[in-house]
């Protein structure tokens, strides 16, 4: 560079030195190395440290890897043997018949895996879970957590695990559950599933119960009665005998003697006849005339009923000695015809309806009584200006029928439908 300058301008200088150049550049070179070195040792002193470490990690395992092969017990106070002596020396009653508490851990198509703190699960098959007929345990809500009292009922040969039952408990308790409904006497509702030549066989509190057919109302075969759910009253309830017999014509006895006449009842149509419809009404047929229908005339009964309707009716007559029950729909009608026209109101009336058709039949009885009384004073009896049907004398404790409440019949009239001088 100094040689072009002395060439082109005619100039004289010396060279530039080589020893100021790399004095004034190599002094920053020297301060930027520095660092970098300090940089590298410390990199590689800590590769080393991190190495030693995985070498000093890796002998630890390889000597516990070696341990565990050769003396896997070495230094463990608490060995094998005694973890079996303890398991033998626990105190776990495993009877056939003994109730324990457990916990389900696993379900599968065939039952339940069991957790009852013994030497192996135990195992809830899928027909011992439930009383009634289910192809899996989750249709008796058993689900893996659940906690639950089992009874023992046997053990498998192959495994020494134990089999348990839910179903055996389930049992016991509709058994008691029978013995107490029969204390009470109580109707209940029993589901006819089969029948044999001496009677039907109806599903009770899980049970099965034997009517007997001398013990059925009806005339109805067994094909007729076959899933329909009939009222039961309890003969007898033996538990150790498996017998628990029932009877439909007890339970018919006691539902007869609660139908009073004016009573509203729920009914569901049986078949329908020229003359008029057979209502079922709670186990008991009753026949729903077609002049009792509506106060319009029903030239067809199909046009107003259907078998299977569901309808309420009102008590008419009822004759124990023969077992007929007479219906009426025409006494709820609020108007003449609207069993016809608007069947909907007659029903959400027929509570109203019934009550003032059961108050002109108290207020007819007590004209009745009173007009009797008027031309028989020797019967000592007399019916005051209040209503109160009492003696005669102040001496005999003053106490009758008290009839305050009828209200008077003028009020009545206009309630009262067209066709009713039948009353």
């Amino acid at each position: 560079m100094a040689s072009l300058a002395q060439q082109f301008c005619g100039l004289r200088c010396s060279p530039l030195s080589t020893t100021r150049l790399s004095k004034h550049f190599n002094h920053p070179t020297r301060q930027t190395q520095k660092p970098n070195s300090v940089r590298t040792v410390s990199a590689v002193a800590i590769n080393n440290a991190e190495t030693r470490e995985r070498l000093k990690l890796k002998e630890i395992f390889e000597e516990a890897y070696e341990r565990c092969l050769s003396a896997p017990m070495e230094g463990v106070s608490f060995t094998l043997e005694d973890f079996h002596s303890a398991l033998e020396n626990y105190d776990f009653n495993a009877e056939i018949g003994t109730k324990v508490k457990g916990m389900v851990y696993n379900i599968d198509a065939n039952g339940a895996l069991v957790d009852i703190s013994a030497k192996s699960a135990a195992y809830l098959p899928v027909r011992e879970a439930c009383i009634h007929d289910i192809r899996h345990v989750e249709e008796a809500g058993i689900f893996p957590g659940l906690q639950e009292e089992f009874v023992i009922i046997d053990e498998n040969e192959y495994d020494d695990s134990l089999i348990l039952s839910l179903r055996s408990l389930q049992y016991d308790l509709s058994w008691e559950r029978c013995r107490q409904l029969q204390a009470e006497d109580v109707v209940v509702k029993g589901k006819v599933s089969s029948a044999n030549k001496g009677g039907v066989v109806a599903l009770v509190e899980g049970l099965n119960g034997f009517v007997p057919f001398s013990q059925i109302s009806s005339k109805s075969a067994a094909e007729e009665l076959f899933n329909k759910e009939i009222p039961l009253k309890f003969v007898e309830v033996d538990e150790e005998q498996s017998r628990l017999v029932l009877s439909n014509r007890k339970a018919m006895a006691d539902s007869q003697a609660q139908l009073g006449i004016g009573s509203v009842v729920i009914g569901t149509v049986q078949s329908l006849k020229p003359y008029g419809a057979f209502i079922d009404i709670g186990g008991m047929n009753g026949l729903l005339h077609v002049s009792q229908i509506s106060h319009d005339r029903v030239a067809d009964i199909a046009t107003v009923l259907q078998p299977g309707d569901t309808l309420k009716v009102m008590i008419l007559s009822h004759d124990r000695e023969r077992g007929r029950v007479s219906l009426s729909t025409k006494k709820l009608e609020p108007t003449p015809g609207d069993m016809i026209r608007n069947p909907k109101l007659v029903f959400e009336k027929a509570e109203e309806m019934a009550q003032s058709f059961r108050q002109r039949i108290a207020q007819a009885e007590a004209m009745a009584r009173a007009d009797m009384l008027r031309f028989q004073p020797e019967s000592g009896l007399t019916l005051t200006a209040d209503g109160i049907l009492g003696p005669l004398t102040t001496d005999l404790p003053a106490e009758g029928l008290d009839m305050s409440d009828i209200p008077p019949a003028e009020v009545l009239d206009h309630d009262i439908p067209p066709a009713e001088e039948d009353l």
